[in-house]
């Protein structure tokens, strides 16, 4: 029992960790096709303002609530001041995003410093069997459950996912009939941001916050995007769940450097097998 009961913990664990770092980052190149690789550099301020805030006296939930808006206000201006202009330019995009990130980070350095005293991990751990586990783990894949279901529900029943679903398949008509496709992109891109912002401040009790931290997300974020492909629900779930599989069995027998190798090796096994990922294999399916 306690065995079972762990699999299925490193599991929900890893998934959590995956559709949460890499939710913002789907979005924003589902929706605009832009590549943000400034994508972490916006966990990491998650991360800060929420630590940041809790340590002033703000109830955690608050606190991350505070880290996802600041990151979301930061996308947006953004996107007005720099993405907008290189819409249509992926090269451009990336060197801009990458330049973005490299600024981000070694201004927190230079601001802050080398790290930021964390907050602790709070609601303690319990016992199955001979082994431990951490309650804060828990609402995590929590978490990632509620956020992919609330993303579902906007993107599927809200006006905003109406106009949004309508400029990214043509944007043209949607600006023809009304939409202002310029504030969907603007919204699309603080939304990609404020859920990088959300992950930052839902890790930053289980980490020690650095200016590189978002580092430590950015890689996962990227395979489970490119393995599941441009769309955030059939294939960024998916895909998660898939190698939250191979990442915590493998991870569970054989430590956390064979989960790291094999997640790797899945996903290239996965490229070859579906060139455009698991959204664009179950989209030619059904047609």
């Amino acid at each position: 029992m306690s065995t079972l009961f762990s699999m299925a913990y490193q599991f929900g664990d890893a998934f959590a960790f995956l559709i949460l770092a890499a939710a913002g980052l789907a979005v924003v190149f589902g929706m605009m096709g832009v590549i943000n690789l400034a994508h972490g550099e916006f966990i990491m301020a998650g991360a800060y303002v929420s630590a940041t805030a809790a340590r002033t006296g703000l109830p955690l939930p608050l606190a991350i609530l505070c880290g996802a808006l600041a990151c979301g206000l930061i996308g947006v201006v953004l996107e007005r001041l720099v993405i907008r202009h290189l819409y249509g330019r992926p090269l451009d995009t990336i060197v801009a995003t990458w330049g973005i990130s490299l600024i981000a980070t070694q201004g927190t350095l230079i601001l802050l410093g080398s790290s930021l005293p964390g907050t602790g991990t709070p609601l303690g751990g319990f016992t199955v069997g001979a082994y431990s586990y951490s309650v804060y783990r828990l609402v995590l894949m929590g978490a990632a459950v509620a956020l992919v279901a609330a993303l579902y529900a906007a993107f599927r029943f809200t006006r905003f996912g109406l106009w949004a679903r309508a400029t990214i398949q043509v944007p043209g008509m949607a600006e023809a009939l009304g939409v202002n496709t310029r504030l969907v992109y603007a919204l699309t891109f603080g939304l990609g941001t404020a859920l990088a912002g959300l992950t930052g401040g839902l890790y930053a009790p289980t980490m020690t916050l650095v200016p590189t931290m978002g580092a430590t997300f950015i890689v996962e974020a990227f395979v489970t995007v490119v393995v599941g492909g441009a769309d955030v629900f059939l294939g960024a779930t998916p895909a998660a769940a898939g190698l939250g599989v191979v990442k915590a069995a493998m991870t569970g027998w054989q430590g956390q450097l064979a989960g790291q190798i094999a997640l790797l090796v899945t996903v290239i096994l996965t490229i070859r097998m579906l060139p455009r990922g698991i959204s664009g294999w179950l989209q030619q399916e059904r047609a």
